[in-house]
């Protein structure tokens, strides 16, 4: 499994240097320099994969961060470079377009090239178009060095706008009017968390820092809507217990997010929750009382969970009325087509995080329903937080991390 990414990020990594060095013909030290900072990189963004996962974070972190940090550089590097490219090629393009025609022109319609003008009689270099070889290759080089170092310095001044925006989760307030919702629910207050992954980047104090922010709220219900770590237990398990200290009178329930299995056993990371005082939802319900009326808060697992994990939305539900409000908890906003078509009133997702790097939340679509907010599918209402924390990179642009306090509303 190492030696895919090892590869991957190999090409990557040569491609960089032909773009950077090779490309803009960088002299002597500083091509050196540039060449061994990328194989360094290259060999952090490695650490960073296999932190959490083969690499004790306790010790690799701070390489690990570094690594994740340079992927996200190389995203925009990457953008911007290709955008440069294909100017270039566009402009390039053109230029031998125009001299075909100017040089084709005039024998096309069988007549003698006109002895006026300057394409007839004076040599290219005299015309604003032409230039010597050497003259126009130099011109060429200097406009591809100054594109480049301009795509560098947006490319790394980005990148540090986003950890800056990444490392501060805000509290987003936001409510909704839900038909079928018991009168007594109406201005119950419920925290919603997500997409935390903690462990490679993020430690235990990150954690601590989402806790107290959820706790300073005194929510009323607190949800927590998967993918809260990223590696093996016995590596990161740490990084996640001050969730034990999160309170809310109906509660704290979760359910699992694929990255609750991508690096160990998804149901042994959900007993590890149990025991930090979280209720998970296993294809299951739990009825929520306030006031002698009932919800039903229901749960199923990520619509990608291995066997023997796979979401059931009909188990969830059984049990319960046609008439019973059902609250669900589903990691990606997609198992919203099966609940709309189930009678379920309000779903929480995360999983997108907003896109986390722009313009990534223009590709989302093409895989989800919804990016972050609200929206409305046939009865249901589906809320999807940006989440709190970021995975892979600590980077966030134009995709805040949040804390969600949601006010239920009953309609009138």
């Amino acid at each position: 499994m190492a030696l895919i990414p090892a590869v991957v990020f190999g090409l990557l990594t040569f491609w960089l240097h032909r773009r950077l060095v090779r490309a803009t013909a960088l002299p002597r030290p500083w091509s050196v320099v540039v060449d061994a900072a990328l194989v360094v990189l290259w060999a952090l963004a490695l650490v960073g994969f296999a932190t959490g996962r083969w690499f004790d974070p306790g010790w690799a972190r701070p390489l690990a961060f570094a690594g994740f940090v340079w992927l996200a550089a190389f995203f925009y590097l990457f953008l911007g470079l290709a955008a440069v490219g294909l100017v270039s090629f566009g402009a390039s393009t053109v230029r031998r377009l125009r001299r075909r025609s100017r040089t084709e022109g005039p024998e096309a319609d069988g007549e003698p090239p006109d002895s006026e003008t300057p394409d007839a009689e004076t040599p290219d270099t005299e015309t604003p178009d032409s230039e010597t070889p050497d003259s126009s290759a130099a011109a060429r080089l200097r406009r591809l060095r100054i594109a480049t170092a301009a795509v560098v310095v947006v490319a790394l001044g980005t990148t540090a706008y986003g950890i800056v925006e990444a490392s501060r989760p805000q509290v987003t307030e936001v409510g909704a009017e839900l038909p079928g919702l018991p009168e007594q629910f109406d201005g119950l207050r419920i925290a919603v968390v997500s997409d935390l992954h903690v462990g490679p980047t993020r430690g235990a104090s990150f954690t601590r820092r989402v806790v107290d922010r959820v706790n300073a709220r005194r929510p009323d219900l607190i949800l927590l809507v998967g993918d809260l770590t990223d590696g093996r237990i016995p590596l990161v398990r740490d990084t996640l217990e001050p969730i034990a200290d999160l309170s809310a009178p109906l509660g704290v329930f979760g359910v699992s997010g694929n990255h609750e299995y991508y690096s160990d056993d998804g149901g042994r990371w959900l007993d590890v929750w149990e025991e930090l005082g979280v209720r998970t939802l296993r294809n299951d319900r739990v009825p929520l009382t306030v006031d002698g009326a009932t919800i039903q808060l229901a749960g199923v697992h990520d619509a990608t969970a291995p066997e023997p994990y796979e979401p059931d939305l009909p188990a969830a539900l059984e049990g319960s009325g046609p008439d019973d409000f059902v609250l669900l908890l589903a990691h990606q906003p997609k198992q919203v087509v099966e609940a709309s078509e189930l009678g379920v009133g309000l779903q929480f997702s995360g999983h997108t995080h907003g896109g986390q790097l722009w313009p990534i939340r223009y590709l989302v679509p093409l895989q989800q329903p919804s990016v972050t907010g609200l929206e409305r599918f046939r009865d249901t209402t589906l809320y999807t937080t940006r989440g709190a924390g970021a995975w892979g990179p600590p980077v966030r642009v134009l995709a805040p991390p949040e804390i969600t306090m949601f006010t239920l509303q009953a309609s009138p």
